[in-house]
């Protein structure tokens, strides 16, 4: 765990944090994510108020587990960030645009604070100028001469109870904690213990000698911290419902009939379900007493009714306050994936019975064919519901780029807006994944290459700002994800003789669609001079061949001086297809449902020799490439009088081809087997699946078939 063992692990004496380590970094990722989103979206000259309460909870709750797990750069670096946005949020100073850059590379700079806690290995990072820079913001002044943030106009007068400028003075109270629904009772004790190591926190000691008598431990707190502050520290180990602080009283208990309680005690009074100020469910004079008892400074005892009745053990909720959401479960990949894989199983066990059912009378056993046909029923169902596990939002890859089109434009000097439409078309994991860095490369593009300067666009009566259109949408059996842009656009003239430097073919008859395919070559680049944006020659072969590694393929669209668009098409997933099974001699082989368009009986006459080795086949006035199977992959025949008569058209990278095979088995889905990983690389082949008989059948690779035939 690399330094994070170092800083965090000693914290509590026989407490185990690293069991939460894990839930601690993805949720500080999340905030993170969610507070760069809210930094991009904010409108510095009207700010919204819940967006920049918003913005400051993520912060809030960084520095909480931080704090906790000892990560103090992370805790000292939100503790400053928080300190900006609350003044902000108070409107004590209005946010202006160098303001939302701070913060945001304060956002960078905690991504790899944590991720050094997580073991990358990487070194310290030096925040001193970052902290300097948030300090200075914090007290109006200008950044290198970038005018002063701006003092809010006329702010309203601080409220009686705002913090002051002054230290706050340590206050006495009670600390409440429920130990019955802990798992162990001496975990009430370690959370005590971990409060000692936080020594800045003040100090702690029993009241109730160690025994909970009623479920409760008791223990008296000195602090200077906040009843907020305190409770983030606890409910990050147990239920908010199990931790409650009171002002100190007479006695101990603040339940009924424990030395110190008020005698008459009212029965039908809602206690509420909050153990903090204001909480939902407190009585208004519970809240009032507390906060008069905290202005006190608990300078005199002051005798306290219950701000909540203690919650018996079997009813605390194990997890998360009342008013948590539960409405998520987090499930890590294995699991997942491990799911998949006996659904697969179960698949392949369901396809078997089918098969060896059809042999069956179902007038004899019509109970039998009834239960089959609900299990193939019920395991599609099943399949289709696990599979949805996987699927996650393209939101999670398109809110990555308006950060970086926001830092590259400023860099480029260029004016660039960024449209996303269909966020919530959804992909499996795997593959966004695989698809993030392609993307990112093809609108790293689209700004650098495409977009022009504001200066020129004007020249050429176009608005200064340019848009980059991400979009994404299901056509068929993929997704598709388009990257637009209405920049300069492909110069088909340029590209060609680029080629001919090269030493690459390129003719002038090329189709425009062959010229735009010329920027995939290896070491090709259009970019006069070499920047540290693009242009170094290497980038669109490396991304068309991670996407054809995916299944996919890559299309350009192009129209000089208007624009360009690079589509992306890819499978929905990598593990379970809709295929079609064909039938070659004895083999059977598997095309994706997907790339084919139709199929047809052929007669030989119908079938044409071109150039002494190509055959062709004319389709309704057109002509396309036949591919024979039984050529392909030299499969063995012994009825050597049977003649192949039936063609199935299959379509993939803009091209169409027909495949000469002995008959059509059926529509099925298949769960695909990597073949690589198991055996090696095949060409033509692009996965296994296991037949319902358990024979092993060949996923056909139709991109590479295509491409065969036009070579």
């Amino acid at each position: 765990m690399g330094d994070m063992t170092s800083e965090g692990a000693n914290l509590g004496a026989g407490i185990d944090l690293s069991q939460f380590y894990q839930v601690f970094f993805e949720e500080a990722g999340e905030n993170l994510d969610n507070m760069e989103q809210l930094l991009l979206n904010l409108d510095i000259e009207n700010p919204d108020d819940e967006q920049m309460n918003a913005i400051f909870r993520c912060a809030h709750s960084i520095k909480g587990g931080a704090a906790t797990f000892g990560f103090n750069d992370v805790a000292e670096l939100t503790h400053q960030m928080e300190t900006l946005l609350d003044k902000l949020r108070r409107h004590e100073l209005a946010p202006t645009s160098p303001m939302v850059d701070v913060l945001l590379q304060s956002g960078d700079a905690l991504r790899a604070q944590l991720a050094r806690h997580q073991g990358s290995g990487a070194d310290a990072v030096d925040t001193g100028d970052l902290l300097s820079s948030i300090r200075t913001l914090v007290e109006g002044r200008p950044l290198d001469g970038v005018r002063a943030a701006a003092p809010a106009p006329s702010p309203a007068p601080a409220p009686a109870a705002a913090p002051a400028a002054a230290p706050l003075k340590s206050t006495v109270r009670q600390l409440e904690l429920l130990v019955g629904p802990l798992d162990n009772p001496s975990q009430a004790d370690n959370l005590v213990d971990l409060f000692k190591e936080i020594t800045d926190l003040g100090t702690i000691e029993p009241l109730d000698g160690g025994i909970p008598a009623d479920g409760m431990r008791r223990f008296k707190v000195l602090t200077s911290s906040t009843d907020n502050d305190l409770l983030d520290l606890f409910t990050f180990h147990v239920s908010r419902e199990q931790v409650k602080i009171l002002p100190l009283g007479e006695g101990y208990g603040f339940h009924e009939g424990a030395p110190g309680a008020p005698v008459e005690t009212k029965k039908d009074e809602d206690p509420g379900y909050g153990f903090f100020d204001d909480a939902p469910g407190v009585p208004a004079a519970t809240a009032a007493e507390a906060k008069a008892a905290e202005a006190a400074k608990a300078s005199v005892p002051v005798p306290a009714k219950p701000a909540a009745v203690p919650v018996k053990a079997e009813a605390a909720p194990r997890a998360g306050g009342a008013n948590m959401d539960q409405s998520t479960l987090r499930v890590s990949v294995e699991k997942v994936d491990q799911l998949i894989n006996l659904v697969g199983e179960l698949v392949i066990t369901q396809a078997m019975l089918a098969q060896n059912s059809r042999n069956v009378d179902p007038g004899l056993y019509q109970q039998l064919a009834s239960g089959l046909a609900d299990l193939e029923r019920n395991t599609r169902d099943l399949q289709e519901s696990v599979m949805s596990i996987r699927m996650i939002p393209m939101s999670v890859v398109f809110n990555r780029f308006p950060r970086m089109l926001r830092d590259l434009a400023a860099k480029l000097g260029k004016k660039v807006e960024l449209v996303t439409q269909g966020e919530a078309t959804e992909l499996d994991k795997g593959l966004v994944e695989k698809i993030t860095d392609p993307l990112t490369h093809l609108v790293r593009n689209s700004c650098d290459h495409g977009i022009e300067s504001p200066a020129d666009r004007a020249a050429k009566g176009k608005p200064e700002q340019g848009t980059i259109t991400l979009v994404a949408s299901h056509q068929g059996g993929s997704i598709v994800i388009e990257v637009r842009d209405d920049g300069r656009g492909l110069n088909r003239e340029k590209l060609i003789k680029k080629a001919r430097e090269k030493g690459i073919d390129a003719p002038d008859t090329m189709s425009d669609q062959e010229v735009w395919g010329l920027i995939f070559a290896p070491g090709f680049s259009t970019a006069d001079q070499v920047t540290d944006v693009s242009g170094r020659g290497v980038g669109m072969d490396v991304v068309k061949k991670n996407i054809t590694s995916l299944g996919g393929t890559v299309e350009i669209d192009s129209a000089e001086g208007y624009g360009m668009k690079v589509s992306v098409r890819l499978p929905l997933t990598l593990a379970i297809m809709d295929g079609m099974s064909v039938g070659v001699g004895e083999e059977v082989y598997i095309l994706p449902l997907s790339s084919v368009v139709e199929s047809f009986q052929v007669q030989s006459d119908t079938i044409k020799t071109v150039g002494g080795s190509g055959r062709v086949v004319e389709v309704r006035d057109e002509y396309m490439p036949v591919v024979e199977l039984e050529q392909v992959f030299n499969v063995p025949r012994f009825d050597f009088e049977h003649v192949s008569s039936i063609m199935v058209v299959v379509e993939a990278e803009g091209g169409r081809v027909a495949m000469l095979v002995d008959e059509l088995l059926g529509q099925q889905q298949v769960v695909v087997k990597n073949l690589e990983a198991n055996y090696r690389k095949v060409q033509d082949v692009s996965g296994a699946t296991i037949m319902g008989d358990g024979r092993v059948a060949l996923i056909l690779d139709v991109g590479s078939l295509v491409r065969r035939s036009r070579h």
